[in-house]
């Protein structure tokens, strides 16, 4: 499906990327965001939707993909879809399954508005998208605190066993965020510590979303 352009398109979207290991509190900052603004003033774009597609592999292959590494993800098509909300037009963001380690049959369309946010442990690796954004956050958060918030997560949202977790946390999980997401750190404009938890620093970043939305 193709992006549409709006009947009246809205000025240049403000684009945030968001960034950090797996369950930093990336999310967490994205809604938080999203609620200060409200939903007619922010899109969301998570960039777990832009996995490859995998249909075509076993069910095992695909399991034992490493989803922490950048050939995991379909960069031409979200620098594609991005393009497409800045001037003007509704994209069709992929729906990923979770459980079937694969992209579903559904998408979800997102229109533009004045801001965007990109959420994402690899947002501010790639580089053609790196330089899309007007802010990049990276939210820092312990190592130990993360992998506790994925353990949780992963049980109660996708149907994982705890020993399957911390096998695939050893394997590919920390390794990649050691070789890729924690050195992307360096090209953020705000760092978080402590990720969502960190109230004075999220009230810095959302004090810039209350500006874009008063002059917007």
């Amino acid at each position: 499906m193709s992006p549409t352009v709006a009947d009246e398109p809205c000025h240049r979207p403000f684009l945030i990327g968001v960034a950090g290991g797996t369950c930093s509190g990336k999310t967490t900052i994205s809604e938080r965001l999203a609620e200060l603004a409200g939903d007619e003033n922010v899109s969301l774009i998570k960039l777990d939707s832009y996995y490859v597609a995998r249909a075509h592999l076993p069910l095992e292959e695909r399991a034992e993909a490493n989803y922490d590494h950048p050939d995991a993800f379909d960069w031409p098509l979200l620098n594609d879809h991005l393009a497409a909300l800045v001037a003007g037009a509704t994209v069709p963001v992929p729906v990923y399954d979770y459980v079937a380690h694969t992209r579903s049959a559904q998408v979800r369309m997102v229109a533009p508005s004045r801001i965007v946010v990109v959420e994402g442990i690899l947002v501010l690796y790639e580089p053609l998208l790196r330089d899309r954004f007007d802010l990049r956050v990276f939210v820092d958060t312990d190592a130990d605190v993360r992998l506790i918030r994925r353990l949780e997560r992963d049980v109660a949202e996708r149907g994982r066993t705890p020993d399957s977790i911390v096998a695939q946390y050893l394997a590919t999980v920390r390794p990649s965020h050691e070789q890729f997401i924690e050195p992307s750190k360096r090209h953020a404009d705000v760092i978080l510590p402590h990720g969502g938890m960190n109230a004075p620093a999220l009230d810095v970043l959302l004090a810039r979303v209350r500006e874009l939305v008063s002059v917007g």
